[in-house]
């Protein structure tokens, strides 16, 4: 059995400087994060064991100062925060960032404020909070919903494929052909390069594992993108999730993780996959041993 990793996998540096700063800050500091700082229950717990607390919502916050996820918060969340006198620390993805950036100015030039994502994500919330009026789309059902309007200005929740994103905006154009419909692509570069590796990975697989957190949404888009070009694949949160039957006849398994998946995660899944084959090349050698005494 062939073990092969994807080129680009895993935590992304977005999420390592957030994981960083908190863990900087309440070595000095309590620090209370506002919801999950990154969708990995591994990444999570250790937070946990250092002291860290979370709380959904800044009323709940057991200390002076609360942190910002890396996906991001509003204007308006943030200044609730310290509205009730709390110090407010951003550990936003600088990518998340441009896409806040490019979201403000299409509304600042008169565009309609459109976003490619998952309604209901916390990424999604903080990109959308600050504006009365926005749209969010995520298929073609979403897009026959939409209401024509001049200037119609998109971006992407920067977790979601460049594919869905660019054929979703071609949808729009094609729906609304007298408007002006303009799109940033704020799909974050590591997403396309695991996306892109993803591909790759699983068109030359038999199976494919792909390691992240059950609420991850850029893990469950690889799952997504893997699926297409595979018949087996498996989301698992760490090794402990595996299982051999699923390898039986594996003659090559792929590797790959979401950005918000820890090399420790990553490493163990391989191991288990190497004793796995270690195993197997050992059951090969007895049998060819007792044909040859046979």
């Amino acid at each position: 059995m062939k073990i092969i990793r994807a080129e680009h996998l895993g935590m992304c540096f977005g999420v390592r400087d957030a994981i960083e700063m908190a863990v900087n800050y309440a070595s000095a500091k309590p620090l209370t994060i506002l919801g999950d700082l990154v969708h990995n229950q591994t990444v999570v717990a250790d937070l946990k064991s250092r002291g860290i607390s979370t709380a959904q919502q800044p009323a709940d916050a057991c200390t002076p100062t609360v942190m910002v996820t890396a996906h991001g918060a509003s204007e308006k969340a943030m200044n609730s925060a310290r509205s009730l006198g709390l110090h407010v620390l951003e550990a936003t993805c600088p990518l998340v960032q441009v896409a806040h950036r490019a979201l403000a100015k299409l509304v600042q030039e008169g565009f309609h404020p459109v976003i490619i994502g998952k309604r209901g994500h916390v990424e999604v919330r903080g990109m959308t909070e600050d504006y009365p009026e926005y749209d969010i789309v995520l298929s073609e059902a979403d897009i026959a919903q939409l209401s024509e309007r001049p200037r119609l200005g998109v971006v992407a929740q920067t977790t979601q494929p460049i594919e869905r994103a660019r054929h979703l905006v071609g949808q729009i154009r094609r729906r609304f052909p007298r408007s002006d419909v303009r799109f940033i692509d704020t799909v974050c570069q590591p997403t396309k390069q695991r996306q892109h590796a993803a591909v790759e990975l699983a068109q030359q697989c038999d199976a494919v594992v792909v390691i992240g957190g059950a609420d991850s949404n850029n893990t469950r888009e690889l799952v997504a993108t893997c699926r297409r070009y595979s018949d087996q694949v498996h989301h698992v949160q760490s090794a402990a999730d595996l299982c051999e039957e699923w390898f039986f006849t594996a003659g090559t398994v792929g590797i790959t993780a979401g950005t918000s998946t820890p090399e420790v995660l990553i490493e163990g899944v391989g191991q288990w996959l190497k004793r796995l084959k270690a195993a197997r090349e050992k059951s090969v050698q007895n049998e060819e041993a007792k044909c040859r005494r046979g």
